[in-house]
């Protein structure tokens, strides 16, 4: 199980990135990790930098892919962006935080909710 969860992740990921090629975002990374956690995608938006999480789901069984984005969740990623911007030493620059929803087996839709949450 945990395996085809992986793959439907990855598969997810990699489609959401190509969404974002598509609407002319720069994927600055893919799968930043630190010890407190991982951001899916880090993208630019012209001159806004974009920390995206990805939800995958093949069903809408266990509800909508957005809302496993808990309050939990959303302060690890909040904190690995802060690791990214102090490593990448980066200031003076805007950024927000997405999830992007796809939803496989209902034509591949993708769902791109901007500012999803804030600090």
């Amino acid at each position: 199980m945990k395996k085809d969860n992986k793959i439907t992740g990855d598969l997810g990921e990699d489609m959401a990135k190509e969404y974002l090629l598509e609407n002319n975002y720069v994927i600055l990374e893919k799968n930043f990790r630190t010890r407190i956690g991982e951001i899916d995608l880090i993208a630019r938006d012209k001159d806004i930098i974009v920390f995206v999480e990805v939800k995958t789901r093949k069903s809408l069984h266990f509800g909508y892919p957005h809302e496993a984005v808990n309050n939990k969740k959303m302060q690890k990623i909040i904190r690995v962006s802060e690791q990214y911007i102090a490593y990448k030493a980066i200031d003076n620059t805007q950024y927000r935080f997405d999830i992007i929803e796809v939803f496989l087996n209902q034509r591949d839709k993708i769902n791109h909710i901007k500012d999803a949450f804030w600090l």
